[in-house]
């Protein structure tokens, strides 16, 4: 039977790491950006009901105007910005979750709440906020205006819109 020397110590060489003190560890990291996807809410009734979410940034990001922003965002916000980056950007964005089309069916023929049930919303929450982390994380797409607009103005306006890159103030 062969044996098989087990004194690795020698073969593997660890680079020199430099202490690290409490106040370092501690300390925000250089860059940073994150973005959560929080409290849905549903507003309307029977079929002009529609179902919004806050996004709340924090970004210590030179590119980004504001340093911490919240806004509200519906679904359609995320398609125009996904519709904005696919046209404008050079990246590959992401899909979006799905649009749900058989829980669009009227509310007369089904017997739950369709796109409005808390476990529908859930789901979409989290695929939309995994959607923005991934665009947003990007480095071309952090340059993106639509990012921008979509991310830190209070309101999107559609036809005052203009496509193009922001510039680091």
């Amino acid at each position: 039977m062969a044996t098989v020397n087990t004194d690795n110590s020698r073969a593997i060489a660890r680079l020199p790491t430099k202490a690290i003190s409490l106040e370092d560890r501690y300390d925000p990291p250089a860059n940073f950006l994150e973005i959560d996807v929080v409290n849905p809410e549903t507003h309307g009734f029977g079929n002009k009901r529609y179902t919004d979410y806050e996004i709340r940034m924090k970004t210590n990001l030179p590119v980004f105007r504001l340093k911490e922003a919240s806004v509200r965002r519906r679904y359609s916000d995320f398609e125009w910005l996904r519709r904005e980056l696919e046209r404008d950007s050079k990246i590959v964005v992401p899909p979006l979750p799905g649009k749900a089309w058989q829980r669009q069916v009227p509310g007369f023929l089904r017997r739950d709440d369709g796109i409005f049930e808390d476990d529908f919303i859930e789901e979409r929450r989290k695929g939309l906020e995994q959607f923005i982390n991934k665009v947003a994380g990007h480095p071309l797409a952090q340059n993106e205006r639509s990012l921008h607009v979509f991310l830190q103005e209070t309101t999107i306006d559609f036809d005052k819109y203009i496509p193009g890159k922001v510039r680091n103030s």
